[in-house]
């Protein structure tokens, strides 16, 4: 693995991460791969926030296909299509912001130490 390249956030279809050398974001998504700059990044993440998923699929309703969430990249010509799940998977993707992880003091460890 490239030593420049750092893992911001994993699902279970995908992964975010960081060049600190070309500071290029990668989103794995199932077969999609999207290079973005952090300016793209968040567009796309307020994109996909925007997304009226109740509408699209009451629109779409009588369509056959499972994934009726459609999500323009690029030109209008080209367009991903999701299903609410996997619109939830991504937005996960995207917020990977560190938590402040709270450590516990010694007494809130409950644990029972046992010698053999």
């Amino acid at each position: 693995m490239c030593s420049y390249l750092n893992v911001m956030n994993r699902s279970k279809n995908g992964v975010l991460t960081f060049c600190n050398r070309t500071k290029l974001f990668q989103l794995i998504y199932n077969n999609l791969c999207f290079e973005l700059y952090e300016w793209e990044l968040e567009a796309l993440k307020k994109y996909i926030e925007q997304l009226d998923i109740p509408y699209w699929e009451n629109h779409l309703k009588n369509w056959s296909q499972q994934r009726k969430i459609p999500i323009s990249v690029g030109k209008k010509h080209f367009i991903i299509l999701v299903n609410k799940e996997e619109v939830s998977e991504i937005l996960s993707l995207l917020r990977f912001e560190k938590q402040k992880v709270e450590l516990l003091t010694h007494d809130e460890i409950d644990y029972q130490f046992i010698e053999n």
